[in-house]
């Protein structure tokens, strides 16, 4: 099933949302790799105040190309999620609702997103020069040291995504894999 969600997500949203329902998303999501959730988490831990209010956001984990005359963005596209398992958690603790990447989630990860209702979207791999084409606006708002490792504001016009994993903890990867494995009548 399509859904169209606007972005912040709130929990009545993520309980909308299955795994397996491709979504567009609109309005606000924020960039962040391993160097800039290492900062957060470091941050969280030493109790200082966070540069973006993370409750109810999105995080897209990408490190965008520079972008070309016109483009908000360059090319976008989604990195390893199991990168950031270290950090995610904590983060979903402090109100992260959504995340964005590719790939496999720890259990603990997902424990955390049960618990938080929270929700794991995947973008498709190797086409960043498409999802680019969603983001409208780009500007950085914190962790500009790190270059394309910053944590950028996108603003985003029908972003395509799947919930990989929703609230409930059921895992597309799982599920897809045993649909597949299954024989015949």
């Amino acid at each position: 099933m399509l859904k169209i969600v606007n972005t912040p997500l709130t929990k009545e949203i993520v309980y909308t949302l299955k795994a397996g329902d491709r979504v567009l998303l609109n309005g606000v999501i924020y960039t962040g790799r391993d160097a800039a959730h290492k900062r957060l988490f470091e941050m969280i831990e030493r109790g200082e105040k966070l540069p973006i209010d993370i409750k109810d956001q999105t995080i897209y984990y990408v490190g965008p190309c520079p972008a070309k005359p016109g483009q908000a963005i360059g090319s976008a596209g989604p990195t390893t999620s199991g990168r950031m398992d270290d950090y995610s958690p904590l983060l979903l603790d402090h109100g992260l609702r959504g995340m964005i990447g590719k790939g496999l989630r720890r259990k603990d990860v997902i424990d955390s997103m049960i618990v938080n209702d929270c929700v794991y979207f995947a973008a498709i791999g190797g086409a960043g020069a498409l999802l680019a084409q969603a983001v409208k606006e780009a500007e950085v708002v914190a962790f500009e040291d790190l270059g394309p490792e910053a944590i950028y504001k996108l603003t985003v016009e029908n972003f395509p995504v799947t919930v990989i994993i929703d609230n409930k903890g059921n895992d597309l990867y799982t599920i897809g894999k045993e649909i597949y494995q299954r024989k015949p009548e």
